[in-house]
C-alpha cells in the first residue's frame, strides 16, 4: 500500500498539492475530501481535477518558457 500511495504523490498531477499549499491544508486531508466526493457524486470531480490539471500544466509550461534565455534564439 505504501508502495502505491508514493507512485500516486509522485505521479499525479499535483491538483491537491497546489490547492493545499494556496489554502495552507494538507494535501492528504485534500485528497481524502476528495475521494469522499467522489463517492458520493458518482465521480464527477474527476472531471474537476483532469480541468485543473491540465491548468496547471499548461501554467507551468508558459511561466517556463518566460524563464528561459535562449527561447528568442
Amino acid at each position: 500500500m505504501q508502495k502505491i500511495r508514493e507512485f500516486l504523490e509522485v505521479r499525479a498531477f499535483g491538483v491537491c498539492t497546489a490547492i493545499g499549499e494556496k489554502l495552507g491544508i494538507a494535501s492528504s486531508r485534500i485528497r481524502m475530501w476528495f475521494i469522499y466526493i467522489s463517492f458520493l457524486t458518482m465521480g464527477s470531480p474527476v472531471i474537476i481535477y483532469m480541468i485543473l490539471a491540465f491548468w496547471i500544466n499548461i501554467k507551468n509550461y508558459i511561466l517556463a518558457g518566460r524563464r528561459n534565455p535562449l527561447r528568442n534564439w
